[in-house]
């Protein structure tokens, strides 16, 4: 169907004039309901530009932040979402571990990515002092035993001990690459293990100093032993050493990566706990496997891994499951096992079973079992801190407000607080709510 028009009257009556006769092509049952003029709708630069005068930019955040204002509707409920009673910000870089002294659980010490280590109130965040000086980040901080003296120490090995109620430093140290750092449970006697494979202990603030000669690789975690006259240390080539501290000797050496023996790891090891009397120690390793280790004897007396079966080789390792955490339930034969891909394992000692296996949205960063009770809490790299019931394997309460990973965390005695250090340059403390409470 062919239509010619010409003339035809806009919505004023007059002849639209500016339109040339000319033909339009419809198909079907089309007709012509409107004919818009391109020509008036076309706008210049200049007519854009007039149209932005009159809007007032700095209601937009000022210009501060190129980001602000223009967040999704999730992200402003995930940036709202704040379950924590105090947040520490201090920090100008992330922050990667966090303690709280043990007497008294009224002080927390925060180290971080900006080189510096605060000791800080639980209360009301107020700092109590800066520990200065150092030269790296600070990945370690621990209060001493008795609460009287916090240690402080950085990347490159340089170690500081404070004395709190003066809030002056007392002792100071130079090692290799720093990996881990414990105080003795109950004398002041710091140890360390380094980069190198040794691990050092020092009586503070006097400094006399012994050193544990490693295999020549990195000393990756250490457990003092309650009874204190013994350490574990888990080694980067899987090996297990149990030492004697008084002597400076070796009581057994658990080997690693060997192929025709399989009790030691098949990779560096990433973490450890002791039972409370000392007579068990779990390890656990890159090669996704948590093992049970006798003190007495030196044996290893409990497998455990997520798929059931270890993995040996080489490549195997590479795409492991890595264990990040482990710990011993007080009150009940139960351990855990927190896994790099998110899973929590919950295994009962006495049947070597797996009970629970409680999924995470993200990797876990470290557990930590309640002192009294079948509880166990979690952080993860989703920033989230959970606590769960080991009997059911439930969720029982779950807290967010950190908006980047959780890097570390503790309880307090009661575990009525959580307090955490996060990539978001926050240490925060959560007040932890169970309906038993």
């Amino acid at each position: 169907e062919t239509r010619k028009w010409s003339g035809d009257t806009g919505d004023t009556g007059e002849p639209m004039d500016n339109i040339e006769e000319e033909t339009v092509q419809l198909h079907g049952d089309e007709e012509i309901i409107e004919v818009i003029d391109l020509n008036e709708t076309e706008h210049t630069p200049d007519d854009l530009a007039g149209e932005f005068e009159d809007v007032d930019f700095g209601e937009a955040g000022g210009g501060e932040d190129e980001n602000e204002g223009w967040e999704t509707e999730d992200e402003d409920m995930e940036a709202a979402q704040d379950d924590s009673e105090l947040t520490f910000s201090k920090h100008t870089g992330s922050v990667f571990c966090v303690n709280v002294d043990p007497t008294t659980n009224s002080l927390a010490v925060t180290g971080g990515e900006d080189d510096k280590a605060y000791v800080w109130r639980v209360s009301d965040g107020e700092v109590v002092f800066e520990c200065t000086g150092h030269k790296d980040s600070v990945t370690c901080a621990l209060f001493s035993h008795d609460s009287k003296l916090v240690a402080t120490g950085d990347m490159s090995g340089l170690i500081k001990v404070w004395k709190v109620e003066t809030k002056e430093e007392v002792w100071s140290f130079e090692v290799g690459d720093l990996e881990w750092m414990e105080w003795h449970p109950c004398v002041p006697v710091l140890l360390a293990g380094t980069a190198d494979g040794n691990v050092w202990m020092w009586k503070i603030p006097g400094g006399d100093c012994k050193t544990f000669q490693g295999p020549g690789c990195q000393a990756t975690c250490g457990k003092i032993l309650p009874d204190g006259k013994r350490v574990a240390v888990g080694y980067e080539d899987g090996t297990v050493r149990l030492w004697d501290l008084k002597q400076g000797s070796t009581i057994h050496v658990i080997k690693g990566k060997r192929v025709l023996r399989q009790d030691g790891h098949q990779g560096a090891l990433t973490c450890m706990a002791c039972n409370k009397d000392g007579s068990l120690v779990l390890t656990g390793s890159v090669d996704s496997q948590a093992k049970l280790i006798n003190t007495a004897t030196g044996k290893v007396v409990g497998v455990f891994s997520e798929d059931g079966q270890g993995k040996n080789s080489k490549e195997d390792e590479a795409e492991s499951n890595s264990v990040e955490s482990v710990g011993f339930c007080n009150v009940l034969p139960f351990i855990a096992v927190a896994y790099l891909d998110g899973t929590l394992a919950i295994y009962d000692l006495s049947a070597q079973s797996l009970r629970h296996r409680c999924q995470h949205e993200a990797g876990i960063v470290q557990l930590q079992w309640e002192e009294g009770s079948s509880m166990v809490s979690t952080c993860s790299l989703d920033g989230a801190v959970r606590l769960w019931d080991a009997r059911s394997g439930n969720v029982v309460s779950e807290y967010r407000g950190h908006t980047a990973e959780i890097l570390d965390f503790t309880l307090n005695r009661e575990a009525s607080l959580a307090v955490t250090a996060s990539g978001d340059h926050q240490a925060k403390v959560f007040c932890l709510q169970r309906p038993d409470r």
